[in-house]
C-alpha cells in the first residue's frame, strides 16, 4: 500500500501542476479571431519542438540513480535500493515531464508576443 501512495503522489501532484496551452489568455480585443487562431495553431507547431518526453526519460534515469543510491546507503540492502530507484525513477520522469510542459507553454507564449498579443497569464 505504501509503495503505491509513493509512486502516486508525485504523479497526481505534478499533473495537478501542468498548465497547457490550453490555458493561454490572450487579450482578444480588436484582433481577427481567425488569424489568432491561425497564428496559436503555429506557435503551437513550434512547441512540439519541445523534446518532452526526453526530458522525462532523463528525469527519469537521473532519479532512479540518485534515489537508488540513497536507498542503498539509508536502507543497506538491495531491495531498499532498488525501491529507492522506483521512486526516485517516477518522481524524476514526472517532473522531467512538468518540465517540459512548461517549456511548451512558455514557448507558445513568447511566439504570440512577438506576433503581437497581448499574454495576460
Amino acid at each position: 500500500m505504501t509503495t503505491r501512495l509513493l509512486f502516486t503522489l508525485p504523479l497526481v501532484a505534478a499533473l495537478c501542476a501542468c498548465t497547457t496551452t490550453d490555458e493561454i489568455i490572450v487579450d482578444r480585443k480588436g484582433i481577427d479571431a481567425a488569424q489568432y487562431e491561425a497564428d496559436l495553431a503555429e506557435c503551437r507547431a513550434y512547441a512540439e519542438e519541445v523534446k518532452t518526453g526526453e526530458k522525462a526519460a532523463k528525469g527519469a534515469a537521473s532519479g532512479a540513480v540518485v534515489a537508488g543510491v540513497i536507498g542503498a546507503i539509508a536502507g543497506g540492502s538491495r531491495e531498499a535500493a532498488a525501491r529507492s530507484a522506483g521512486v526516485g525513477a517516477v518522481g524524476g520522469g514526472v517532473s522531467g515531464a512538468a518540465e517540459g510542459e512548461r517549456d511548451e507553454v512558455r514557448v507558445v507564449k513568447n511566439c504570440l508576443s512577438g506576433r503581437g498579443y497581448r499574454i495576460l497569464n
